[in-house]
Formats: structure tokens, C-alpha cells, sequence
């Protein structure tokens, strides 16, 4: 699987892996600067380019992308931070190896470039550009000139998915080595990295094993296998029920969302929970999903106790206060898997540890970060990143934990996390989480665990967006999760039926 997500510290460790295995490390540097040249080749007509390097491997690579660039027919100047005999081990060694000039890095050194390569810093960088370093990258990026950045770009960290201060190269093209980083997948500092392309330079896919990375990119190789189609067999209750509990009369459209959602995903039967004013609005609005009318937390609690009912989605509309924490511990005391959404996260924000002790698995958490830092407070700004922020969260409140935005985080209890880098911007639309809500849920009624609907549903939300552009609204989601599935479900079954596509 190669949606492993690495730390800085991991890349490194591949790294020693590689060369205890037998792949030298400057075979390693070699081959890094050779597919930046032939990543900038594939991807921009011949000219001139002006390489920076760093005093470090990562000007290393940078020798090396500049030395098969003029190979190429380019027209290449290297321009080098520090001094060429202050070099060090396999960058020393690989600026032996460039024949040309070696110009003082500084802003005049970008005229004339059609293409710039920036090899200045890694991601292990520890601290803000400075001195030329800076007024370099500032030029750079008031320049409309393409950039190619060799791991990160220059100013951006690793680990953080940010930049140490303002100053960050804004790259066109990333290429990094092996496996993603943080940095990569992240906002902000998934911006400045532009389209990103892993290239294998020769480290064993053997080294991820005792590496034991429990982060990942989110992609259908993570929950394909287990996705529900719907078997040949298959009747309504075996492709579970799912109940959502709706707001009053004047809020139920968020549950509404949400039913129509869960149904579209897959679920077999959806059904709105309405309190007494809100069933008439509900049964003149609903046709595929079927209305239940409760009063109050003993009633919800009996309406639950059909063993049929496999999930509940509770908190969209449904009001923040005393009333829906009763609904939230009524649903959490059922059988069913619990999505928790909107004001069902809201009511406890006074009040997090008394959801903590009744939450269970399976459960997911769905928050915004406003909703995040009320159920948590100070945890965003304290933690390293978001990824940090998640997994804190999901063993504090031991179940899944859906952290939203536009990278989105899906966290679990043991410490597992997927970042999800195919959300639109187009999400950004009222109604769009209840969708998501239900989504989950569709899939927790059909028995995937929190995990994996969390991160299948946030992912075929985000297709479904893309499929449509600017003007969506969520209405349109679960009307367009179809056309999503019907292609995956076409690329899986062709992988079954030409196994070599999978590379095995």
C-alpha cells in the first residue's frame, strides 16, 4: 500500500534502511536528482533553468537535477547557498561532479529563468529562512516563473504542514521521495507544494513494514475491500437500517439531508426520528425514507430498541441544549452505530466528559473546527498539526473522530489517521456535513466500522462534489454519490479481472 503518510524522522529511517540493504546513499542522491530532471523535462518545453541548492543532501540533489537538466540540452546555472568547499559527504561529492559554474545565491541569480528548481531545503528545515536564503524566495515567489521543489519546498516543515514563518517557496510541482510527508497533505503547506509526485529512488517498498506508519492518505485502497456492494441475496434489512433524528418543524431539512444520504450510500431502509411538530413537515417532504414519531428520550429509546435499527445520525438540527444531550445518551444506550454530528457535539461543549463516559464504539464524531475546539478547547492551537489534534481527540473521547475542513482529518482510538487531500472547495456550502452525516451512517447500518465509513464517506463525498463544480449546493450530493460509486465499482472489477493492474 502506498497511502502511507511518513514523518520526517521515518523518511529518514527508509533511508538508513535502504542503505543497510544494500543501495548506497549517494546511488540514492543520484537517482533523486535524476527524476526532478526528468520530472521538469515531462513537464516544461527545453530552456534555461536556474537550479538553487542548499548546503545540504538537499543541494545535493539539486547538483544532480542540474547536471542531467544540461545533459537534456538545457541551458542550467546552479546557484549555491554558502560556499562550494564548505560542502559535506554526497553533496560535496555531487557538486564534484557539476562541470559548470556555481553562481552566489541571490535574487539576480533568477533572470531569465523559464524554470527554477528549489533545492535550498528539506523537510527537516528547523527554523525561518533568513539572510539571502529569504530575499531569494520572496523574489521567487513575486515571480511569475515556474518552480519545481525538490521534497518540500523551501520554508515549509515536514512534520507541521506548514511554514516556519510567511516565507515559503510557492511551488507548481513538488516531488519527493518514497511516500508522502505531512507537509504534502496538509493545509497550508499542501498550497505551496502545487501537484505533488512521489518517485521511487530506489529505497525497498520492504522498509515501510518496520516503520509501522499508522498514517495515511485517504484513497479507496483503504476500505475497498471491505466497501458493502450490494450482494445478490441481499433484501432491505440486510442492507440495514439507518434513523436519523430530525430537529423541530422550523430545522428538519438537516436530517433530511442526512436520510436522503444515508439512503444513496446503500443503507436498505433510512428513517426521520420527529418529534411531534416536525412530523407533518417530514411526512410531506420524505417519500424513500420513512417518518418515526417520538416525543421525547424514553420514546426515542424505545423506538431504538428494534434491533433492525443498525445506526443513528443524531445532531443535524436538531438543536443545541439539555434536550438533545437526553436524545444523545438515548441513542448511545441502543445497539446502533452512532454518528454524532452538528448540535449533538454543541450541547456538550459544557459538557465534554459526560459525553466522553457514555460514547462507545462504533461511534464517529463529525466536527467542524469550531465544533472541535468547544468539545476540546485549546487542543487545535496546542497540538503540532491537525493529525496530532484528531488522534488526541479520538482517544480522549475513545471513537472515531472526524476532524472537517479542507483537509479533512479522520482519526481513530489506537492512534490511526487518514488525511483526505480531494476535498473542493465547492463543500463550503450549508447542508453539506448533514450529507456527510448521512453518508456515514449508510455505511455504518451496512457493518463497516467507524473507521472505515468515516474515511469511505468523507472520501465519495468529496468525489461527488468534484463531479459537479461551482453551484453545487448540498441537495445535489447524495443525487450525484452515484455516478462516484458506479465508477469505482467499475475500476474495482476491472482490477479483479486483469490482476496484474494491482502490481501483484
Amino acid at each position: 500500500m502506498a497511502n502511507e503518510v511518513l514523518t520526517v524522522g521515518q523518511c529518514y529511517a527508509a533511508d538508513r534502511f535502504a542503505e543497510e540493504h544494500g543501495v548506497p546513499s549517494l546511488t540514492l542522491m543520484e537517482n533523486a536528482g535524476r527524476v526532478v530532471a526528468e520530472a521538469v523535462q515531462s513537464r516544461y518545453p527545453t530552456g534555461s533553468a536556474v537550479v538553487l541548492c542548499g548546503p545540504g543532501n538537499n543541494g545535493g540533489d539539486g547538483f544532480v537535477a542540474a547536471r542531467h537538466l544540461q545533459k537534456a540540452g538545457w541551458i542550467v546555472r546552479v546557484a549555491l547557498l554558502g560556499a562550494r568547499g564548505a560542502l559535506k559527504g554526497d553533496a560535496a561529492e555531487m557538486a564534484k561532479r557539476w562541470d559548470g559554474a556555481v553562481l552566489p545565491l541571490s535574487p539576480a541569480a533568477l533572470e531569465d529563468a523559464n524554470v527554477v528548481v528549489d533545492a535550498l531545503f528539506g523537510a527537516g528545515l528547523g527554523r525561518p529562512l533568513t539572510g539571502e536564503a529569504k530575499s531569494v524566495v520572496e523574489r521567487l515567489n513575486d515571480s511569475a516563473c515556474p518552480v519545481v521543489a525538490i521534497d518540500v519546498p523551501s520554508g515549509l516543515h515536514g512534520d507541521l504542514g506548514r511554514g516556519l514563518d510567511d516565507t515559503v517557496v510557492k511551488a507548481d510541482l513538488t516531488v519527493t521521495f518514497f511516500r508522502k510527508k505531512s507537509a504534502h497533505v496538509l493545509m497550508p503547506g499542501a498550497l505551496s507544494c502545487g501537484d505533488v509526485v512521489v518517485a521511487d529512488i530506489g529505497i525497498p517498498e520492504t522498509a515501510i513494514a518496520p516503520i509501522g506508519s499508522t498514517l495515511f492518505e485517504n484513497g479507496p485502497q483503504l476500505w475497498v475491500k471491505q466497501y458493502p456492494w450490494p450482494h445478490p441475496s441481499a433484501h432491505k434489512y440486510s442492507r440495514g437500517h439507518c434513523v436519523v433524528v430530525s430537529g423541530k418543524a422550523h430545522a428538519t431539512g438537516a436530517a433530511r439531508l442526512a436520510a436522503r444520504g444515508a439512503l444513496r450510500i446503500g443503507a436498505g431502509l433510512a428513517s426521520v426520528a420527529s418529534p411531534p411538530d416536525a412530523v407533518a413537515v417530514n411526512a410531506a417532504a420524505l417519500t424513500a425514507a420513512m417518518v418515526k414519531p417520538f416525543k421525547d428520550a424514553k420514546d426515542l429509546t424505545d423506538l431504538l430498541s428494534d434491533k433492525r435499527v443498525n445506526a443513528v445520525v443524531i445532531g443535524p438540527g436538531t438543536g443545541a441544549g439539555h434536550e438533545t444531550r437526553e436524545f444523545v445518551a438515548a441513542v448511545l444506550s441502543s445497539a446502533a452505530a452512532v454518528v454524532l454530528d452538528a448540535d449533538a457535539l454543541t450541547s456538550f461543549q459544557d459538557h465534554p466528559t459526560a459525553l466522553f463516559r457514555i460514547v462507545r464504539e462504533p461511534a464517529v464524531l463529525t466536527p467542524h473546527e469550531g465544533e472541535f475546539e468547544r468539545l476540546f478547547p485549546g487542543l487545535l492551537a496546542k497540538s503540532q498539526n491537525r493529525i496530532e489534534a484528531a488522534r488526541t481527540a479520538a482517544n480522549a473521547a475513545h471513537c472515531a473522530v472526524v476532524l472537517k475542513g479542507p483537509d479533512t482529518v479522520i482519526a481513530a482510538p489506537d492512534g490511526r489517521a487518514i488525511v483526505n487531500t480531494c476535498g473542493v472547495p465547492t463543500l463550503a456550502t450549508a447542508g453539506s456535513g448533514d450529507v456527510l452525516s448521512g453518508f456515514i451512517g449508510g455505511l455504518l447500518a451496512q457493518g463497516l466500522d467507524s473507521f472505515q465509513a468515516a474515511a469511505a464517506a468523507v472520501w465519495l463525498h468529496a468525489k461527488a462534489a468534484a463531479r459537479f463544480g461551482p453551484g453545487l449546493i448540498s441537495e445535489d450530493l447524495p443525487e450525484l454519490l452515484p455516478g462516484v460509486l458506479a465508477v469505482l465499482k467499475d475500476e474495482l472489477d476491472g482490477r479483479i479481472a486483469h490482476p496484474s493492474r494491482t502490481g501483484r
